[in-house]
């Protein structure tokens, strides 16, 4: 049976930077173990499965090489970005407000329509900020080949979740994140199934060009992508801790990622509710759609 599919990618203008993403639409009676079958065949950091939803406009499950999870960001504005471009979901004005059925439950998506010399950009508002373990920097920083020096000084290394687990990690400078590096793969795996993370965010303040206010690296394990391009649900993560923190001044800023790796990537972020009680985090960017085809199952 063919499904169509789209590789789009996220949080860039121009096609072959930001986060790549596989994005298969009319994906209703492909089961789990197919959908991660072929998230290992497209090996993406993240898949898009598009399916129909009774309480959404658009139902979504995002798998991993390795595995699915619940809520992911950079997927979620390339899905959208396929539902435009395929005219599955028509825009009905300079805003056009929707609901994409995660595993989790609904979502809000905001797609602003180009305008003005401006891309179309795709808003996701991620869930309440969950604060998780916090961790010890001894234990974990010689997993990135780092010492506990490299943490900027005060700042504690802890989970946090805007919809994914993500582990966050606050360096002094990017001197200690260009060092940064999966050093003990092993380890970093027994540590991750033994914790409360799906996986790391090492992170400073800074970004990699003068429009950045932050500046990140995502690492991942086998199966899984080693390291990621731009990590949208880590950085709503990263938003809150950073807010929740007060190492931000304001509540809006723009996040870079991907640079080194030569897929500079940049997230809209706005943080909504008081350090102390936030309410919820929204990322966005545009997307570039660079192929489309069709699976043959």
């Amino acid at each position: 049976m063919p499904y169509p599919f789209l590789l789009v990618d996220a949080f860039t203008q121009t096609a072959l930077g930001g986060n790549p993403c596989a994005v298969v639409l009319d994906a209703d009676d492909l089961t789990p173990e197919m959908m991660q079958h072929l998230a290992r065949e497209f090996n993406q950091s993240e898949t898009a499965f598009v399916r129909r939803s009774e309480v959404a406009e658009f139902g979504v499950r995002y798998f991993t090489p390795a595995e699915e999870i619940p809520l992911a960001g950079h997927p979620t504005i390339a899905t959208v970005s396929a539902l435009v471009h395929t005219g599955r979901l028509p825009l009905t004005g300079a805003r056009t407000m929707l609901q994409l059925e995660l595993l989790d439950g609904p979502i809000r998506v905001e797609v602003r329509a180009a305008a003005a010399g401006q891309p179309q950009q795709i808003r996701m508002t991620q869930r309440r900020p969950v604060f998780g373990a916090v961790h010890d920097p001894a234990v974990v920083m010689p997993l990135f080949g780092l010492t506990p020096n490299d943490v900027l000084p005060g700042a504690v290394i802890q989970t946090v979740s805007t919809g994914t687990p993500q582990l966050m990690i606050l360096l002094r400078d990017h001197d200690a994140l260009r060092r940064a590096h999966v050093a003990d793969t092993a380890g970093l795996g027994s540590y991750r199934a033994s914790s409360d993370f799906f996986s790391p965010h090492l992170f400073c303040l800074g970004g990699a060009t003068s429009a950045g206010q932050t500046f990140a690296r995502h690492f991942g394990t086998p199966p899984d992508i080693s390291e990621d391009p731009v990590t949208g649900s880590a950085t709503g993560g990263m938003a809150a801790y950073l807010w929740h923190y007060d190492y931000l001044e304001h509540s809006q800023f723009v996040a870079e990622q991907g640079h080194w790796m030569g897929r500079p990537g940049s997230v809209q972020v706005i943080i909504a509710g008081p350090r102390d009680n936030i309410g919820a985090v929204q990322i966005g960017g545009p997307a570039v759609v660079v192929m489309e085809g069709t699976l043959k199952l």
